[in-house]
């Protein structure tokens, strides 16, 4: 790093992106992409005419996206928060609302959580999982800071019930508890009605996993009209064009197909839960999934062992060094027939 870098910004520890090696062509299960391309409309809206419309500001109110994504949810445009990607919004709630200096998330969850509070020296509590990688929602109550849940959680695909985010935000009414939905369309419940109860909710979601978009940068926030202000604010304060106009155009085309995204979410979690009966006729333990990966280990080779022999040949999943799930890998549900070759690839690592 360079000398002219702000003190506060030299101990920071980065978030770490999964491989995006180029040095040979991989079967990618290791960043949670959709293993299927942007549907027929998608792929039409970011056309030569769109493209020739790049010499004009995207529009810093995404009013056609918005009102179409209220449509389809039932909810109002004012509910409606887009952004670069759910990162940015992350990063902008995280900004916004931690005034009292303190946040609390899962101990294994998103590794961006961290990194956001260590950004904005905010003093964090990581609450540790149950021994079986679930959330206990008693953790939460009453915290009485900004609370941040992944739910699926990442990596092990665990989720809480609306029930107990419920009891959460009853008991932390002063602060903003937001719910990371990124992976919530491969069977997880949506929690995002609850926003007409209470305005401390913000929940998150991201055409990134669901909707074949990860290239695309594409988020969206659900809350009280209040909360989107806000957001809003940061936004207009650091760059309202932060969706751009190809982005916007494949957004309202995957919002008209919406029927072929969830088509695609049931076929991932049909070769999810295959996949899942493979591995454990292997000898794998595989913690219950409602994402679009799954989080496994095995009584016979190391989890670091297991990624670094796959990569060899040409698979990469997500291996993690941290003591607590280095045993385990993230592995992302491709098509059936890359979990098939994934699958035999490992009985040939094990027999070897």
């Amino acid at each position: 790093m360079s000398r002219f870098l702000n003190s506060k910004y030299t101990e920071l520890e980065v978030y770490t992106p999964g491989e995006q090696p180029r040095d040979m062509k991989y079967i990618k299960l290791n960043t949670n992409e959709s293993p299927y391309p942007p549907s027929p409309a998608v792929l039409a809206a970011v056309n030569a005419d769109q493209a020739e419309l790049l010499r004009l500001y995207s529009d810093p109110e995404c009013k056609n996206l918005k009102n179409s994504i209220a449509k389809l949810y039932g909810v109002n445009p004012e509910n409606i928060y887009l952004s670069n990607g759910s990162d940015d919004i992350l990063n902008f709630a995280f900004m916004a609302f931690t005034e009292g200096g303190k946040a609390a998330f899962p101990e294994i969850s998103y590794g961006f959580y961290k990194v956001f509070a260590q950004l904005y020296g905010i003093e964090c509590r990581k609450i540790p999982l149950r021994e079986d990688f679930s959330i206990d929602p008693e953790d939460y109550c009453g915290l009485g800071c900004f609370t941040v849940i992944a739910n699926p959680n990442a990596p092990t695909g665990r989720t809480i019930s609306l029930e107990d985010i419920e009891k959460i935000l009853q008991t932390n009414p002063d602060n903003v508890v937001v719910i990371d939905e990124a992976y919530v369309d491969f069977s997880g419940q949506s929690c995002y009605p609850l926003i007409k109860k209470y305005k401390n909710l913000l929940v998150v979601q991201t055409f990134s996993k669901s909707r074949s978009m990860a290239g695309a940068r594409l988020g969206f926030a659900f809350a009280d009209e209040e909360l989107i202000s806000d957001l809003k604010r940061i936004k207009f304060s650091t760059n309202p064009y932060n969706v751009n106009r190809l982005t916007l155009a494949a957004g309202e085309a995957a919002i008209r197909e919406n029927d072929y995204y969830m088509e695609n979410c049931r076929r991932i979690m049909a070769t999810r839960d295959r996949t899942t009966a493979e591995l454990e006729k292997l000898g794998f333990t595989v913690i219950p999934s409602k994402a679009n990966f799954i989080f496994a280990k095995s009584g016979r080779i190391g989890g670091q062992e297991l990624y670094e022999e796959l990569k060899k040949r040409g698979i990469l999943i997500r291996h993690f060094s941290d003591p607590k799930i280095s045993d385990f890998n993230r592995i992302t549900i491709g098509t059936d027939d890359e979990m098939t070759i994934l699958v035999n690839t490992i009985k040939n690592i094990l027999e070897a």
